[in-house]
C-alpha cells in the first residue's frame, strides 16, 4: 500500500469518526440494528451514543419470547440452555418476565392425578440465581412449573404453536415497559393474603385493572380451596378478565413467609388504558376439532389488534391428545387457524380459571360469579393486547 492509499484511508476514517461522533440521526439509525444488551454497553462510549441509545430503547416495545423443547444434554433444563444465548439477541429491555417449564424435567417431581414420579432434580438455587442474572436488575421474573406446556417456537409470531403434555419444554415471555400499560406481579400465601394486600397489588378498587393472569400452586393441600375462593371472590366482582390455572409449583419469586409445600398464588395484574383482553371457555362438551375452532373463533368478536397481542391457553391435563381421540395439538392448531399471526403460550394444569369475557376500552361484555371462574376438564383460551 503506497502513501496515497494511506492518505485516502485516513481521510475516510476521519470522516466516519466525525459522523459517528456528531451526527445523531446516523448513529441512532445504526443502533436500531443492535441487540439491547450490546446497546447498553455501547451507551457508555460517549454522551451522543448514550442519548441515541436511550431514544432507541424507548421505541423497542415489541413483546419478545424464547422457547425450547426436547431433552437437554446437560443438567440444565432445555429452556435454561438456550435462554442465556437468546437473551443476548433480543431487541427490548425486559421489565417483566413470565417463564413456564414442565414440572417433571425442572422440579424433579410431577404431580398429576395424585401420582408422583421421581426424577433427578434440576430445580436448584443455582439455576434460579442464573436465571435472575440473565435479566436487568429490577426485572420482575415469575417462574412456574406445570404438568404440560403450550408454546410458540422462537423467531416468528406466525410459527404454529405446539402442545407438550410430555417431554421437556418451556418458554419465557419478556415484557418491556409499555406506554399505557402497567404490569404488576403479585404473590400471596395463606399468611400474606388480605384485603389490604389485594388492594396494594392493584387487584381490587383499581378502575384501571383490565386483565389478571393467575397461577395457584399446591391448591390440593388442605385449605387450598378456601384460599382460592378468598382470592377469586373479590376478583369476580371486578370488570377485569381473569384467566389462569392450577399449577405444580413456583420457582420465582422465592418464598419468604410460607414453608415449602404450602399453597399460594402468583400472577400479573395488567392495568392501563392500552390493555385489552378476551377469553372463551372450551367446556367438557367440546370434544372435536370443529367445535374447538368454532368456540375459539368467538374471540374474533373482540376485534383485538394483532400487534403486541399474545394468546394464552390454560388447559386441563385431562384434555389434549387423549381427549380428542388420540388427535394431537387440536386446540393449539385451532387457535393458529383463527389467529395465524398471534403467538400462543400456556399450560396443562390441574384446574382452570376463567370464563367467556371481553375487556375493551371502558366496557366489559360479560360478567360472572365466583363459582363459574373455576373449572375442570376445560380449556380457557385468552387474548391479551398490550397497546
Amino acid at each position: 500500500m503506497d502513501e496515497n492509499e494511506d492518505f485516502t484511508f485516513s481521510i475516510q476514517d476521519s470522516k466516519a469518526a466525525y459522523v459517528l461522533s456528531n451526527v445523531a440521526e446516523v448513529v441512532e439509525r445504526i443502533l436500531t440494528f443492535v441487540p439491547t444488551k450490546s446497546l447498553l454497553r455501547i451507551a457508555s462510549v460517549c454522551r451522543l451514543w448514550r442519548n441515541c441509545a436511550r431514544r432507541v430503547l424507548r421505541t423497542q416495545q415489541q413483546l419478545t419470547w424464547v422457547s425450547a423443547c426436547g431433552s437437554s444434554n446437560t443438567e440444565a433444563h432445555a429452556l435454561c440452555n438456550v435462554l442465556a444465548e437468546e437473551v443476548e439477541k433480543v431487541f427490548l429491555l425486559p421489565k417483566t418476565v413470565l417463564a413456564m417449564v414442565d414440572c417433571e424435567a425442572f422440579t424433579g417431581q410431577a404431580y398429576c392425578y395424585r401420582q408422583n414420579k421421581a426424577k433427578k432434580s434440576r430445580h436448584s438455587p443455582d439455576t434460579i440465581e442464573e436465571l435472575n442474572l440473565l435479566f436487568p436488575k429490577g426485572c420482575d421474573i415469575m417462574g412456574i412449573a406445570t404438568p404440560g406446556i403450550v408454546l410458540t417456537p422462537s423467531g416468528s409470531c406466525s410459527s404454529p404453536p405446539q402442545e407438550y403434555q410430555e417431554g421437556e419444554a418451556g418458554f419465557a415471555i419478556m415484557f418491556p415497559s409499555l406506554e399505557g400499560v402497567h404490569i404488576k406481579p403479585f404473590h400471596f400465601c395463606k399468611k400474606s393474603i388480605s384485603p389490604t394486600a389485594l388492594k396494594e397489588a392493584g387487584l381490587v378498587e383499581n378502575p384501571e385493572l383490565r386483565v389478571v393472569l393467575m397461577f395457584v400452586y399446591e391448591a390440593y393441600k388442605s385449605g387450598g380451596a378456601r384460599f382460592l375462593n378468598q382470592l377469586l371472590e373479590p376478583l369476580a366482582k371486578s370488570k377485569a378478565l381473569i384467566a389462569g390455572g392450577l399449577v405444580e409449583s413456583v420457582f420465582s419469586p422465592p418464598r419468604h413467609c410460607c414453608s415449602q409445600g404450602s399453597y399460594g398464588v402468583v400472577g400479573l395484574a395488567l392495568s392501563g388504558p392500552k390493555v385489552q383482553g378476551a377469553s372463551v371457555l372450551l367446556d367438557q362438551d367440546i370434544s372435536n376439532p370443529k367445535a374447538a375452532e368454532a368456540t375459539i373463533r368467538r374471540l374474533k368478536a373482540a376485534k383485538i389488534p394483532e400487534r403486541n397481542t399474545l394468546g394464552f391457553m390454560f388447559a386441563c391435563v385431562g384434555r389434549g391428545q387423549n381427549y380428542y381421540s388420540n388427535q394431537s395439538n387440536v386446540e393449539a392448531d385451532a387457535f393458529h387457524k383463527v389467529f395465524p399471526n398471534t403467538p400462543l403460550f400456556g399450560l396443562f394444569g390441574n384446574g382452570e380459571i376463567g370464563c367467556d369475557r371481553i375487556i375493551k376500552d371502558d366496557y366489559t361484555l360479560c360478567d360472572t360469579d365466583t363459582d363459574s371462574l373455576q373449572h375442570e376438564y376445560t380449556t380457557v383460551m385468552t387474548l391479551v393486547h398490550l397497546g
